[in-house]
C-alpha cells in the first residue's frame, strides 16, 4: 500500500531530464543562448458587437420629436412649399427618424407621388413601416441607408433633411450622393435649429451654423437657391449648379412672410 503512494527517485530524474532537454531548449543551449520560454497559445479575439453611435438620436426618445406644437413652430407646409413639393412629386427624407415629417410629405404628394423615408438605424426603419401601415400610406417606402450614402433612387424632385444634419459623420460625401439622386431641377432642403439657446431643440453646443451647411453643400457641388428663417429654425434650399436667384424669406410664428429679398447669383464659368 505504501509503494502506491510514492514515486521512485529514478523516475523523477528521468522526467526532469526530458523537460530540461526538450528540442527547443537543447537547440538554444547548443547556440550558447539562454533558454527559450514556451510560446503561449494565441488567444482568439472575439468580434466586437455592433453598437449604435452615441451621437444618433435614440429610438426610445422619439416621443420628444412628437410634441403637439411642433407643426406650429416648424411650419411643415411652408417648408414643402419652398421645395416645390406638390401632388405627384417624388421625394425623400434623409434621417426620417420616427416619420413625423414623412407622413406629411406622403399626404402632400398624394397617391400619385412617392416618399422614400431613409434612416441608418434599423429600429427607426421598423417604426416607420409600422406607422405608414397604421396610417394607410402605401406611397411611403422605407430605405435603410448608411452613414455616408442614403441609397436613394434617382429621379427625385426633392430631398428633405430635417433636424438630422448635426448627426452626419461626413456631410459632404452624403450630400454628393443626395445630389446624384436629384432630377436636373431637383432641390435639397436642410432644416435645423438656429445657433443659440432660444426655443425648443437641442443644447446650443449641439446646433449647427447654417454657414457650415452652405460650405459643405458647395463642396458637394450644390448651389444655394433659397434661404428662409422659421420661428426657431433655418431652411436652406440647394440645387444643382445653374444660374439661380437666391430668395431670402423670414416667416413669423403666425406663418406669414415678413420680408422677401431676391439676389441674382450667376454661375461661375468653367475654367474661371
Amino acid at each position: 500500500m505504501e509503494r502506491l503512494g510514492r514515486v521512485r527517485p529514478a523516475t523523477i530524474v528521468v522526467i526532469a531530464c526530458l523537460v530540461a532537454y526538450s528540442p527547443a531548449t537543447g537547440a538554444q543551449r547548443a547556440r550558447g543562448g539562454p533558454p527559450v520560454a514556451p510560446r503561449p497559445e494565441p488567444q482568439r479575439s472575439r468580434p466586437e458587437p455592433q453598437r449604435p453611435r452615441a451621437d444618433l438620436f435614440a429610438p426610445q426618445d422619439l416621443g420628444l420629436l412628437e410634441t403637439p406644437d411642433r407643426a406650429q413652430w416648424q411650419k411643415p407646409e411652408q417648408i414643402m412649399d419652398a421645395l416645390g413639393i406638390a401632388d405627384g412629386s417624388i421625394v425623400a427624407e434623409v434621417g426620417a427618424a420616427g416619420g413625423w415629417f414623412t407622413i406629411r410629405l406622403a399626404r402632400r404628394v398624394g397617391p400619385n407621388g412617392r416618399v422614400y423615408a431613409e434612416d441608418i438605424q434599423p429600429e427607426m426603419i421598423d417604426g416607420i413601416k409600422r406607422r405608414v401601415q397604421r396610417e394607410n400610406l402605401p406611397n411611403v417606402f422605407a430605405v435603410l441607408g448608411s452613414a455616408s450614402d442614403p441609397r436613394l433612387p434617382h429621379g427625385l424632385d426633392a430631398v428633405l433633411i430635417v433636424d438630422a444634419y448635426p448627426e452626419m459623420e461626413d456631410p459632404v460625401t452624403l450630400l454628393k450622393h443626395v445630389e446624384a439622386s436629384l432630377k436636373p431641377q431637383g432641390r435639397i432642403g436642410v432644416v435645423d435649429f438656429r445657433p443659440g439657446s432660444g426655443g425648443p431643440g437641442p443644447l446650443p453646443k449641439e446646433r449647427v451654423d447654417p454657414q457650415a451647411v452652405i460650405e459643405a453643400a458647395a463642396a458637394a457641388g450644390l448651389q444655394l437657391t433659397a434661404r428662409e428663417t422659421l420661428p426657431f429654425q433655418f431652411l436652406l434650399v440647394f440645387g444643382k449648379p445653374a444660374s439661380a436667384t437666391i430668395k431670402t424669406k423670414e416667416i413669423s410664428s403666425s406663418g406669414s412672410p415678413q420680408a422677401t429679398r431676391d439676389r441674382a447669383t450667376p454661375t461661375r464659368p468653367q475654367g474661371a
